[in-house]
């Protein structure tokens, strides 16, 4: 009987002692695992009204077509800050690219309207030398990312030396002070004039591209890289595939590699804009470690989420409910063409990291 009393003691012991440990692992892996968020949207033409002189902005300004005056930037800001604030469920994106900015007070602007408030965004941002004005941004939360090095890429093209286009945003930074990212925000040369006709440019792109996430990996092959941007080009196209090297995500990962995150919606018949059918130009673009999870940050997910809810949309008489946008021919009071795009990570801070050298 004593012998029973003690094994029956020693049972329940053991039992308190493995839920005691279960509850400190939890608590452990909640404290030590952080979530980290990084979203891409093209606002559509985010001009103030202001003439500028050095560009080629005079379709926003109060004397022109769509009479772009006060009022309606006001509604653009309202709109945009109310896309960037719905798109994730918990919180904000810690990490929000944009493209398609005038200046820095737009953008500026657009992180004190609305619920865009509460984010508390700083802002990386350089004027470009695109002749029409429009550049691109990244927003980011200091308390989750900091910047330790930032860099504006001038992209001159060799065929084409008086085409000025829009430089890449480069910044390099700490997440949650420990974990190294180096980010690529970009917005490739339109297909204004044709695919054919502009395909070049954007295969010369993507290869300089490449050349830096190149140079990276040379310092250290398990780098956290993550190219997002607008890149006027589908994930199946010569550009993307070949020029940058940026493939599908499918198992098992090569060391060295990037991975397209809009590869399977775009296979799947999803897009971001819609022109005569849906494109996916909004993409989302990572290395090997970051899919992995070999370096302390990991996705969530092998593809990016595309924001799409109904109030964003407007329904053609004849086809599917698309993006509603600003203005085309007339003013439409709209959001943007394009949807925004994020993708969700986890961080693991306890510095248990797996390599793949």
């Amino acid at each position: 009987m004593s012998s029973f009393r003690e094994m029956k003691k020693y049972i329940f012991g053991l039992l308190a002692f493995i839920a005691l440990l279960a509850y400190l692992v939890s608590s452990c892996t909640r404290d030590e695992v952080k979530p980290f968020s990084v979203a891409f949207y093209n606002v559509e033409n985010l001009f103030d009204t202001i003439d500028n002189p050095q560009t080629k902005d005079n379709n926003y300004l109060p004397t022109s077509k769509i009479s772009w005056n006060t009022k309606r930037y006001e509604h653009k800001l309202y709109n945009i800050s109310k896309v960037m604030s719905a798109i994730n469920t918990h919180g904000f994106p810690a990490v929000f690219g944009l493209a398609e900015v005038e200046n820095r007070q737009v953008v500026e602007d657009l992180i004190h309207t609305g619920k865009l408030k509460d984010a508390h965004y700083k802002i990386l941002h350089k004027n470009s030398p695109d002749e029409r004005g429009i550049d691109v941004a990244l927003l980011y939360q200091p308390d989750i990312y900091q910047p330790v090095k930032t860099r504006f890429i001038r992209i001159q093209f060799l065929s084409e030396p008086h085409n000025p286009t829009r430089d890449i945003l480069y910044s390099k930074g700490l997440v949650y002070g420990k974990d190294t990212i180096h980010i690529f925000v970009n917005h490739w040369v339109s297909r204004y004039g044709g695919q054919e006709k502009t395909d070049a440019l954007r295969r010369f792109t993507g290869h300089m591209l490449r050349l830096m996430a190149d140079s990276i990996f040379n310092v250290d092959p398990n780098a956290n890289i993550l190219i997002m941007g607008d890149l006027n080009d589908n994930p199946t196209d010569k550009s993307l595939t070949v020029a940058l090297g940026a493939r599908a995500p499918d198992m098992p990962f090569a060391k060295r590699h990037l991975y397209n995150l809009a590869a399977g919606p775009f296979k799947a018949g999803e897009g971001s804009l819609y022109y005569k059918g849906w494109e996916l130009f909004d993409q989302v673009i990572v290395s090997t470690a970051l899919v992995g999870g070999y370096n302390g940050i990991k996705t969530d997910s092998l593809k990016e989420e595309i924001f799409k809810k109904s109030w964003m949309l407007y329904h053609l008489k004849e086809g599917p409910a698309v993006p509603n946008r600003t203005e085309g021919r007339n003013y439409y009071g709209g959001y943007s063409d394009h949807l925004p795009v994020i993708v969700r990570m986890k961080v693991d801070l306890s510095g248990e990291v797996f390599t793949i050298i």
